[in-house]
């Protein structure tokens, strides 16, 4: 089928990106993960202590959001909070977690792997700059709004 959408960038980037976190997202679930659950593992695993307002500003995730997703991986134990002054409580990965964020790590770097290796080896070099090319300029689009 003739797709007329085929030539917008932003589509061909959000079908990409799609596709891109259900095949991350299958991978995961044999963790018992999800796409959403490894990004904050690994935040909290390069910023401890980082609060849960932060995290979900950095993974651009909304505060209502958060309080399920940050209540899942305590539940099973994978995260921590202590205190970090009156009100706030920063986040921590628990032994557990840390375990399991070098599984997630594993998966993930097979996962990112594949997904290069699907891309033209002339192409490699360029990928990420692209990507970060759209990125950066739809933020800047929203931003300009």
């Amino acid at each position: 089928m003739n797709d007329p959408l085929a030539n917008l960038p932003g589509y061909v980037l959000r079908r990409a990106s799609s596709a891109a976190l259900a095949g991350l997202n299958r991978r995961l679930s044999a963790l018992s993960l999800r796409h959403v659950d490894a990004s904050l593992l690994m935040l909290l695993n390069g910023q401890p202590g980082i609060t849960q307002s932060e995290a979900g500003r950095v993974l651009d995730i909304q505060r209502a959001n958060m309080v399920p997703i940050v209540g899942r991986l305590e539940a099973r134990g994978l995260i921590d909070r202590q205190r970090v002054d009156g009100r706030s409580q920063g986040l921590y990965l628990s032994a557990e977690g840390e375990a399991l964020h070098t599984q997630v790590m594993g998966v993930i770097d097979g996962y990112e792997q594949t997904l290069m290796e699907g891309v033209p080896a002339p192409l490699r070099k360029q990928a990420m700059a692209v990507l970060h090319a759209f990125w950066q300029s739809a933020e800047a689009a929203i931003e300009s709004d």
